[in-house]
């Protein structure tokens, strides 16, 4: 394939109930909607950026840039005979992993769209793998009897493990009031978001009474060196999620011993083709995996769903149900929770959905088209009221 055209939406779409994080509060999920065009087909992804560099440097603006005069340049004009091809090509590019995320996902879609095979059988997932069981990022809550509340609602509902998010002062004393308030048996972990550092080694020893499934990155975003020294003082798991951004990370994180899991976020780490190696890297040396989520629309819920039925997925990730995060999602019918806390991978060809345009139109805040013809030729068609991103 050669891509023809390029479609951008910018979409956003209010969250059902704020969430919070050690980064700060969300109330609305804003991305951009990809769509590649060429052969008469399109391929659909979306960008995991969020509006800050918090947490990690990229931004919506920065996607639209990137894409624009770096990712779709290097594609313009070439054929594209895999998608495997893509990753490769946009190797040279540094960083901008969540740029290269969003198209490289887009033409996964479309091979397999245009082959006729739903997403998860090009990438190579397990047939018997097709109902993920999932679990579900609670932020922080107001207050403790809230916590407990709203935990309890989602047990309640089949999730099949239940994340909080932490930070210093807001850690030990909701830990243990859920545990309390739960049991021994609920599968439960704390994720921190590089909120703390080797001086509070005795706060995150404090959590190894509560018996929890894993501490997700702890420590600094691109740290794996204090990682290992803190894996070494505490009983807790440690998951790294930031400080993965490639298999060679992975690689150099597990042979230190910085962690005993993996979260893969296929945005984080540049794509489905990055997202695989890492996922082998971790199974070679025993360690399982786990999907990731990022407050992502239907539409980047679905890439997560197929790239979870990979063998070495084998903790429930964050990949809820739709009405988890949004009242009305970019795509018709919305993924629901089955009554054995699993979520159906769609079966139909690609990714198995399609954003409804009406939605797209209703939460678009921006669209532009990039005709990709000869070398690179960009012709923008901008519309809608003035954005931010």
């Amino acid at each position: 394939m050669r891509i023809e055209a390029v479609k951008l939406d910018f979409v956003q779409l209010p969250l059902k109930t704020p969430f919070e994080t050690s980064f700060g509060i969300e109330r609305v999920k804003a991305t951009w909607l990809v769509t590649v065009m060429a052969e008469g087909l399109a391929g659909y992804a979306e960008s995991v950026a969020d509006q800050e560099p918090l947490y990690s440097e990229e931004t919506h603006a920065s996607v639209y840039f990137a894409l624009k005069n770096s990712v779709l340049p290097r594609l313009a004009n070439r054929e594209i005979r895999q998608p495997e091809d893509v990753d490769a090509w946009l190797q040279p590019i540094r960083g901008n992993r969540m740029a290269k995320a969003a198209i490289e996902m887009a033409i996964w879609d479309w091979f397999a769209r245009r082959d006729g095979m739903p997403l998860w059988r090009l990438l190579g997932g397990d047939p018997e793998r097709l109902r993920i069981p999932v679990g579900v990022s609670i932020g922080i809550q107001p207050s403790l009897e809230r916590l407990v509340e709203v935990a309890e609602a989602y047990w309640r509902q089949g999730y099949r493990r239940l994340k909080v998010k932490i930070k210093p002062g807001v850690d030990v004393k909701p830990i243990q009031q859920l545990r309390r308030a739960l049991g021994p048996d609920v599968p439960l972990m704390a994720d921190a978001n590089s909120a703390y550092t080797l001086n509070d080694m005795e706060r995150l020893k404090a959590l190894d009474e509560w018996n929890l499934m894993m501490i997700e990155q702890p420590l600094a975003d691109d740290d794996i060196v204090d990682h290992h020294l803190l894996a070494r003082e505490i009983k807790t798991p440690v998951c790294l999620d930031e400080s993965i951004r490639s298999s060679e990370d992975a690689r150099k994180a597990l042979e230190l011993g910085a962690c005993a899991i993996i979260n893969i976020k296929v945005g984080r780490v540049g794509g489905h083709a990055m997202a695989r190696r890492v996922h082998d890297v971790a199974q070679i040396r025993g360690a399982p995996v786990w999907c990731g989520g990022m407050l992502e629309t239907g539409i980047g819920r679905a890439h997560n769903l197929h790239l979870s039925t990979l063998p070495n997925f084998r903790l429930p990730g964050d990949t809820s149900a739709s009405d988890r995060y949004f009242d009305e999602d970019l795509i018709d019918p919305p993924f629901s929770l089955n009554d054995d806390g699993t979520l159906t991978v769609p079966s139909g060809a690609g990714i198995g959905v399609v954003p409804d345009g009406k939605r797209v139109a209703r939460y678009r805040t921006h669209h532009e088209e990039w005709r990709v013809t000869g070398d690179w030729v960009r012709q923008p068609f901008p519309h809608g009221k003035p954005t931010t991103f």
